[in-house]
């Protein structure tokens, strides 16, 4: 039960109440001037009058302390299917969520498959197009050295042979004149 403020429990005050109640009675009674006869009587109403407040705060005590036991059982029953249900929810949707990261992991693994394969693919067409290139620039260089050594043929053929010494050195002058 409760304490107020001076440090004594409700039970305490309630028992010492009614002890100091009953031993006031008795001493009122034992005093008072009245013959044996009224004084039994008197004595035997206020012992009555004491035992039915004493059943009465009795029985109220009991229904007290069963509507407080009743209040706390249903809070108690509430308060637990208020957090069984809360955290039954809670781990659905933990699972939910583990659930997404493990899709969303699974999805980004493929695709980073995916985009590596297609890299090897990319990858291997640009070697390959540039290996084509390197091929198609050298066979133009070589097309052009034929055509400057035709050129240079056909030219030295003109100028009449005469001067061999014009081959090698025109093809220096062509070159500085460039």
């Amino acid at each position: 039960m409760g304490e107020n403020n001076n440090g004594m429990n409700t039970k305490d005050f309630i028992i010492g109440m009614f002890v100091g109640g009953t031993i006031g009675a008795a001493a009122a009674l034992l005093t008072a001037p009245k013959s044996g006869k009224e004084l039994r009587q008197d004595i035997n109403e206020q012992a009555r009058a004491a035992k039915d407040r004493t059943t009465d705060w009795t029985s109220q005590a009991v229904e007290k302390g069963n509507q407080l036991a009743v209040t706390a059982k249903e809070g108690t029953s509430t308060i637990a299917k208020t957090v069984s249900g809360q955290s039954t929810s809670l781990v659905e949707k933990v699972k939910d969520l583990a659930g997404k990261v493990r899709k969303d992991m699974e999805e980004l693994t493929e695709s980073a498959d995916y985009l590596s394969d297609d890299m090897e693919g990319i990858s291997d067409e640009i070697a390959a197009s540039v290996r084509k290139e390197v091929e198609d620039l050298q066979r133009s260089v070589e097309q052009l050295v034929k055509e400057v050594e035709e050129k240079e043929k056909a030219r030295n053929e003109k100028n009449g042979a005469s001067a061999p010494e014009n081959q090698d050195t025109g093809g220096e002058e062509e070159n500085g004149t460039n």
